[in-house]
């Protein structure tokens, strides 16, 4: 509202700047003896009146700018929470660039929409009502006609082609954006690129959107210039026409050259605004095009959502229990079938079976990044659809196989299992996932950082970072997807008795590919296709000499494979044959 005051101000002031130039020369003319004052106090308020227009005008920005820019933090905001509240689904198939490009496309957008459309738009509407009034008011209703039939000319002109512009904008935004996505994809593969050595094939892939965007860019420039030729004509006609009919009225004795001068000083000072207006009309409609993309987002639905008054899961023993569960990602290709199983408070339970089993899906449907087909996921007899998806989560502490770590510090990362944790907290969290020896040899330390997705780090290091996470976590359930996966045997067997130090007492899932990391569990559930195949403990799974005890004796044949090709003699290996052992 100040900000609204101050712009009534400065436009009200500015149409006087005419006024008192008109009077000044008009005083000028005079053959009086106070002649020499009257223009000198006549100039001083012309100079006063500019200036006040202006301040008026800074101040109004001034005061305005916490306005515009908490609503365009709003607004990111808004966008940035809706994003993380989309379904893994949806943030699997998007790209990375493209969608940072919308946003920040969109904020700025905004940001333009609101500046020009409170202090351009308005405010020269206001003025062109302004000026048509006063030059009616002081001379002739036909000043007032032509004016402001040039000022519609200008208007309808400027609208009909920026329309017509638009499609091009369009182009180039959407061009742009597609070259964005594949520059920030091939950058994050930087590694990928080197070993195919596809450098060229990249920058073809980038100069598609780039060439898109080149030509429509050059149509909207061409088009541009269209467009402010039209404007420049139609201002000079309705210029020249009022001044011809000022003039006419000085020679006829009805109007002063003062007059004359202040007819043409009230027109330019309104065609300077107006052919802002055609710029602003322009960019406005450029900007709501961006943010177009931008509340498109807002627009997509959360798959997974809590439903209204949801309560929070409230964890007592941890129990866990899929019953009679289905799913798949898409109908036509089922992932689970009729999977039933328990895990009893405390216990420890592995899921195992071969490639597209089903055994990571399990995991996902745990921690609700999607919902069942049909069946129902209980955690302490209640159905995780029916409690919130913060509570679930955060009851929940996940190592995942492939882990991809903040770019910033060691310290951060394995922070980031609980922000508010002490620093000794943190560092008990590293012994135990036997990572704070490693850190501490850094130079750094604990500050070093880890790089884009950790690569600074090696699989193990950056799979221990994950383990410190979550053990700092603290959570009452936890869930292993193939966490020592990228360790090598000696690591992992280190990690293996951390991993079951921190167990104890906590309800497990381990999702695992190694059967020589899961022998201890309570149970372990072999799954075949998507269907529980066999169920029981490690010995009980021999003896059964089924699914699971194939699956153990190919893995012990390879593992005695391999150390049998590590012990060759030296005088075989030396011959020239490479032997790789995992």
């Amino acid at each position: 509202m100040a900000a609204v005051v101050l712009l009534i101000l400065s436009k009200v002031t500015n149409v006087y700047v005419p006024i008192f130039y008109k009077h000044a020369i008009d005083a000028l003319g005079e053959p009086k003896a106070q002649a020499v004052a009257v223009p000198v106090a006549l100039i001083l308020a012309y100079g006063l009146a500019r200036v006040l227009a202006q301040a008026f005008g800074e101040v109004r920005d001034a005061v305005f700018a916490p306005v515009s820019q908490r609503a365009i933090r709003n607004l990111a905001l808004d966008v940035f929470g809706h994003l993380h509240a989309l379904s893994l689904r949806f943030h699997l198939e998007r790209q990375t660039g493209g969608l940072s490009r919308v946003i920040e496309r969109g904020t700025q957008g905004m940001e333009f929409l609101i500046r020009f459309m409170v202090f351009n738009i308005l405010p020269t509407l206001f003025e062109i009502v302004l000026v048509g009034a006063i030059l009616w008011q002081l001379y002739d209703w036909r000043f007032s006609v032509v004016t402001l039939a040039a000022v519609t000319g200008y208007i309808v002109f400027s609208v009909v082609l920026s329309e017509w512009r638009i499609k091009f904008v369009r182009r180039m935004n959407d061009a742009d954006t597609e070259a964005n996505a594949k520059a920030v994809d091939s950058l994050l593969n930087f590694e990928t690129v080197k070993y195919f050595g596809n450098e060229a094939h990249e920058s073809r892939r980038y100069d598609v959107g780039r060439r898109i965007y080149e030509n429509a860019a050059i149509r909207s420039s061409r088009t541009l210039s269209m467009l402010n030729i039209g404007q420049g004509a139609i201002i000079a006609l309705g210029l020249a026409a009022v001044m011809v009919m000022a003039g006419h009225g000085v020679t006829q004795g009805t109007m002063t050259v003062g007059d004359f001068v202040a007819v043409n000083a009230f027109l330019l000072q309104l065609y300077q605004p107006l052919n802002m207006l055609g710029f602003a009309y322009r960019e406005i409609r450029n900007a709501i095009v961006s943010m177009e993309r931008m509340f498109g987002l807002l627009d997509v639905p959360a798959e997974i959502a809590d439903k209204p008054s949801a309560p929070a899961l409230a964890v007592t023993g941890g129990e866990i229990v899929f019953d009679h569960v289905d799913f798949h990602y898409d109908k036509a290709r089922p992932i689970l079938h009729d999977v039933s199983f328990r895990v009893a408070p405390g216990n420890t339970v592995a899921i195992v079976g071969s490639s597209g089993a089903g055994k990571s899906t399990v995991s996902r449907i745990l921690y609700r990044f999607y919902d069942v087909a049909a069946g129902r996921v209980l955690i302490d007899g209640q159905d995780i659809r029916e409690v919130t998806q913060r509570s679930l989560r955060a009851a929940i502490g996940v190592v995942p196989q492939d882990t991809v770590l903040f770019n910033d510090t060691i310290y951060y990362n394995i922070a980031y299992g609980r922000p508010e944790a002490s620093r000794e907290e943190v560092e008990e969290a590293a012994r135990l996932a036997r990572i704070h020896d490693f850190i501490m040899a850094l130079p750094q330390g604990y500050e070093a950082t880890v790089g884009e997705r950790g690569l600074k780090l090696s699989g193990g290091e950056k799979q221990r970072v994950a383990i410190a996470r979550t053990i700092l976590k603290s959570p009452r359930i936890l869930l292993f997807d193939e966490a020592t996966s990228a360790l090598d045997t000696r690591t992992e067997q280190e990690i293996q008795r951390s991993l079951e130090e921190v167990s104890r007492g906590r309800t497990t899932v381990v999702i695992a590919h190694r059967l020589s990391t899961i022998i201890h569990a309570d149970e372990i559930v072999v799954l075949d296709r998507g269907r529980v195949a066999e169920r029981g403990r490690h010995g009980e799974l021999l003896a059964k000499d089924g699914l699971y005890a194939d699956m153990w004796r190919r893995q012990q044949e390879a593992a005695a494979q391999a150390e049998k090709k590590v012990e060759e003699p030296a005088s075989f290996r030396a011959e020239g044959h490479l032997r790789v052992a995992e």
